[in-house]
């Protein structure tokens, strides 16, 4: 099982979403320990050769909300996935 965290700035903007859109990047983050390269995520340049940045987008019929991309990168040899950021749209 892979652990996924939250960056220090990631949290911060967690607490400012709303409890619908929380909920749905907690679902995300749970479901990173099971999988952390899904299908439905999206590549990302990476400069780092011992990682991987992948975004997974959360459309608003999912948050109850705004549209969210949750943005984050996994290293194999750690078996972790950070969670960089959370963009929410408007």
């Amino acid at each position: 099982m892979t652990h996924a965290f939250y960056s220090d700035t990631a949290e911060k903007i967690r607490t400012e979403l709303t409890l619908g859109e929380r909920a749905a990047v907690e679902t995300v983050r749970r479901s990173l320990e099971d999988d952390p390269t899904p299908e439905h995520a999206r590549g990302l340049p990476d400069a780092d050769p011992n990682s991987e940045s992948y975004a997974i987008e959360l459309l608003p019929e999912r948050t109850g909300g705004r549209g969210i991309s949750v943005v984050y990168r996994h290293n194999q040899d750690m078996d972790a996935c950070l969670i960089l950021w959370l963009i929410a749209g408007p």
